[in-house]
């Protein structure tokens, strides 16, 4: 009967171990779908389809939270483009900075688009520094590509518009800006059309709590139990957000329809 007992625990452990293992991969550890490496070979010959690059950190990876770049690739206008999706989990500006030549103008794009800077908020990097990093990136595809650029503004972080974190994301914001003007590229609104819904909600937001634990969690109900992304939000008493950082999927459509319709003008 002992030993019994002993199998059974040890088969639970390996199925809890396994599930965790492979909630783990796909919000964390999986490449996002067409990513440089594999768009952006050396072989791509002139006729391939005009290639959008979009470039950033977890949010544009779209594996932990809305794929907004692979709603973009599934519209019936797009079929005549190529997506690729430059997102890398846990990306900074000195990060996106390093990659810019291997992730971006390798593919030879016809237009990029720049989320890029959550993690430098978060991780406290000098607004000066950040300012640096995102005016190499766009200075760096100007002179090696005739791609349009579009630098789009950062998600609030956490739902509480008024909290300290997301007054100095302002900043931030305000730099993505000064940088658009001055380089002569686009600017995409995304702040502003995810605070106008927070800004319509009842009641008080839930103040910003993200963590690792939280995070696994909301991927675990999506890839575990199959819950939408809206779902999981809803679960926390969160309107746009699945884990204070990562957008559910009714946030991701704001940003698509935003690169939409600048791919459109």
């Amino acid at each position: 009967m002992k030993r019994r007992i002993i199998v059974a625990v040890c088969l639970l452990l390996v199925g809890v171990l396994g599930a965790a293992g492979t909630v783990g991969y796909l919000a964390f550890g999986r490449p996002p779908t067409n990513p440089p490496t594999e768009a952006c070979a050396d072989d791509r010959t002139s006729d391939a389809l005009p290639t959008v690059v979009a470039a950033g950190s977890s949010s544009t990876q779209g594996t932990l939270g809305a794929d907004w770049v692979g709603a973009l690739r599934e519209r019936p206008e797009h079929r005549g483009y190529e997506f690729v999706n430059a997102g890398v989990n846990g990306d900074t500006s000195a990060d996106l900075r390093q990659r810019v030549d291997t992730d971006i103008i390798v593919c030879r794009p016809t237009a990029v688009m720049i989320l890029i800077g959550g993690n430098d908020v978060r991780d406290d990097i000098p607004l000066d520094q950040y300012r640096d990093n995102l005016g190499a990136i766009v200075d760096r595809i100007k002179s090696r590509t005739t791609a349009r650029i579009a630098l789009l503004s950062l998600p609030p972080l956490g739902e509480d518009l008024d909290a300290a974190l997301n007054r100095r994301l302002g900043t931030y914001n305000t730099v993505i800006q000064q940088t658009a003007t001055r380089a002569q590229v686009d600017y995409l609104p995304v702040h502003e059309q995810l605070a106008d819904v927070f800004r319509q909600r009842v009641g008080d937001p839930a103040p910003y709590d993200f963590s690792f634990p939280l995070a696994f969690g909301a991927a675990t109900q999506h890839y575990l139990f199959g819950r939408s992304w809206d779902e999981v939000a809803r679960s926390g008493g969160r309107e746009l957000h699945v884990d204070h950082v990562h957008l559910n999927d009714r946030g991701g459509a704001i940003i698509t329809e935003l690169a939409a319709q600048w791919l459109a003008s």
